[in-house]
């Protein structure tokens, strides 16, 4: 099959056609999972001042062993106290103000107190238990770089230090239009021949995951006029997502209508299983893409080939899909002509990942495939992989 290109081919194709959206302005309660387009730098020092490390008694080193003075507490969020003198201490919640003057903090399991004065047994060095101002982050430095996708622990980051606005790349719009005059939502009685749709579901699902904004239009069926209006109104996104429609038989009609509406097909087949018959094409900036109709070649087809256009429009530096290493559970026979994912279970083991292929690896069985927590990569070739050898996986989490 010479004329099939290889995942590796077909996933540069697309990405030489997937630069990043222009960048917008976003709140910080509003960017969660959002990839910034530009470096975002602290506003304050981290702390923006001395700070205690624990509940205690702020003191001099110099002062200590011995007994002193308690000559105020400090609560944190209050101001700085007045300045420490020598043979005095103050008593400080975690996160309050150090005072000028004071260059330690004694653990108050430490000490012990009585009559307005604490008693220190041992001596304390200079800085102990003492946040000090910006060593955490100083105002200026980066926080996050451009490209970093805004995960939780990023975002507390930001917000800790400062950041109220962020610079991110547009979330890609999307449209999901499934193709076919035998799809029925779910729900409806179905006459002889039709069958349920899942595959909006599931590639809607995909793709808000990735950070598209969706929408998920009507099946289409079988009808030229009809295609052709959906799919103009589809091109009006960022990113369209058909299913079904793009082999060789005669209702199998995307690939036409969309070439009439200027849909410049970049390539078409490739050498995958489940999923060959992917289509990838762009009409100016819109990118669109055409999956087999059957449920499980739809869903491969995005991991590899929808997915990394998604990430890469967000800004994502390295936007293809992470393969891990596991072990197979199994023999497995090689494709000649085809590289292939098999929907798998993965388990945990004192030597790593395993990978238990499911049985039943038809493209259209999507119920068993529901079972599947990851794909498993069969590079093609002529022989088998043998129980136990390493091979590469996607997680399907």
């Amino acid at each position: 099959m010479a004329d099939l290109l290889t995942i590796a081919e077909a996933q540069r194709l697309i990405l030489e056609h997937a630069g990043p959206l222009p960048a917008e302005s976003v709140t910080l309660e509003d960017a969660a999972r959002r990839v910034l387009a530009e470096p975002a730098r602290a506003e304050i020092d981290l702390p923006p001042f001395p700070s205690s490390a624990m509940d205690g008694y702020a003191v001099r080193a110099a002062d200590t062993p011995g007994r002193l003075r308690i000559e105020a507490r400090i609560a944190a969020g209050r101001p700085a106290a007045a300045t420490l003198e020598s043979g005095q201490a103050m008593g400080i919640a975690t996160g309050g103000v150090v005072p000028e003057g004071a260059d330690a903090v004694v653990p108050i399991e430490s000490v012990v107190e009585h009559d307005n004065e604490v008693e220190i047994d041992s001596g304390v060095e200079r800085g102990d238990n003492v946040r000090p101002r910006g060593g955490d982050i100083q105002a200026g430095e980066t926080v996050a770089e451009a490209g970093s996708v805004l995960t939780p622990a990023r975002l507390g980051a930001l917000a800790a230090a400062g950041i109220a606005q962020v610079r991110c790349a547009r979330r890609p719009r999307a449209a999901v239009l499934p193709t076919g005059t035998e799809l029925r939502r779910p729900g409806e009685v179905l006459a002889a021949g039709e069958i349920y749709e899942a595959n909006g579901l599931i590639l809607s699902a995909q793709l808000d995951a990735a950070g598209a904004i969706v929408e998920l239009m009507p099946a289409v069926g079988d009808d030229e006029a009809k295609h052709r209006d959906a799919l103009e109104r589809a091109l009006g996104a960022d990113v369209v997502v058909t299913s079904g429609g793009v082999s060789v038989g005669p209702h199998d009609l995307v690939r036409r209508v969309e070439a009439e509406l200027g849909v410049e097909e970049m390539f078409w087949r490739v050498s995958v299983k489940p999923g060959k018959p992917i289509a990838f094409g762009v009409r100016e900036r819109t990118l669109v893409f055409g999956l087999p109709g059957n449920p499980v070649s739809a869903l491969v087809g995005f991991v590899l080939f929808v997915e990394p256009a998604i990430r890469a429009l967000q800004g994502v530096p390295e936007p293809l899909p992470r393969f891990d290493r596991g072990r197979l559970a199994g023999r497995r026979r090689r494709n000649r002509e085809r590289d292939e994912l098999l929907r798998s279970r993965l388990r945990r083991s004192a030597d790593g990942a395993v990978l238990e292929p499911l049985s039943g690896q038809e493209s259209h069985m999507i119920a068993r495939s529901a079972a599947a927590d990851a794909l498993v990569f069969v590079p093609r070739g002529e022989g088998a992989l043998d129980d136990g050898a390493l091979v590469d996986y996607l997680r399907l989490d």
